[in-house]
């Protein structure tokens, strides 16, 4: 399942593009009460179903304000038979900054049963879990839940085709980086309509499910909400889909067309 949520979270942009810092916007792309939901497919078999949720909170760090973002993953249909997955994520992120404070994941596959935490200290770079203490290349590391919606708000209008942003984000034990290259614009048929698109395709490292040639792809909404409707990936044997089903309380229009 966190394969689920990291193909959500590569729809993301970096933080720095050869060395400068993408502007963000004044205002947060999304707002309290957003509902995302979408499910994973292997081929044509839907084999999980994620969601996403922006909550009001009234807890404080460091006196600050905060949003809590709020992810839940879990199989569905034969594979929940097989495997059964309850997977739950929280991130408490600064409602200025959007970085975030703290985070929590909880981790139910089959018998498998685990609880990570993690405090960021954003101005010393440090991430304090229960697995160490690590140091970020900036001031400013994310989780993967953070990551995703601090990126939706950055000011990505000037990019060209071809033009590369490296990613930083810290998971499980270490902080990891990856490249992203922004292909183009696409019209992308989903449940919500046709939507025009931004298509982009970060590197992916070999490894236990992923080929050596495996390209990814995603479609992220091209207006003011910067929601992913899509991301495809190749495995060892087939391709893994991500499809946007519902998207609820949304800041902005999506960017439909006929």
């Amino acid at each position: 399942m966190r394969y689920f949520l990291l193909l959500l979270s590569l729809s993301l942009f970096s933080l720095h593009v050869f060395a400068q810092e993408l502007p963000v916007k004044p205002e947060p792309v999304f707002q309290p009460g957003e509902v995302l939901k979408y499910k994973l497919k292997y081929g044509f078999i839907t084999a999980a179903e994620g969601t996403l949720k922006v909550l009001n909170t009234d807890l404080k760090f460091e006196d600050k304000p905060t949003y809590r973002l709020s992810v839940d993953g879990r199989t569905s249909g034969t594979f929940d038979v097989f495997y059964k997955i309850r997977d739950h994520y929280d991130s408490y992120i600064d409602r200025e900054t959007l970085t975030p404070y703290f985070y929590q994941e909880n981790i139910r596959e089959g018998g498998y049963r685990r609880t990570d935490k993690a405090r960021f200290n954003q101005k010393t770079r440090k991430v304090v879990s229960n697995r160490g203490t690590f140091t970020g290349p900036t001031n400013q590391t994310f989780d993967l839940v953070s990551a995703y919606y601090f990126s939706r708000s950055l000011d990505v209008s000037k990019m060209k085709v071809g033009d590369k942003f490296k990613l930083n984000y810290f998971l499980g034990d270490e902080i990891s980086q990856l490249e992203i290259a922004f292909v183009g614009r696409e019209v992308i048929k989903t449940n919500l309509g046709k939507i025009r698109c931004l298509k982009f395709s970060p590197s992916i490292q070999p490894g236990r499910i992923f080929r050596k040639d495996s390209k990814l792809y995603l479609w992220i909404t091209d207006d003011g909400n910067r929601v992913p409707v899509k991301a495809q990936v190749e495995i060892l044997v087939g391709a893994v889909t991500m499809e946007i089903s519902s998207a609820e309380g949304l800041k902005y229009p999506l960017a439909k067309t006929n």
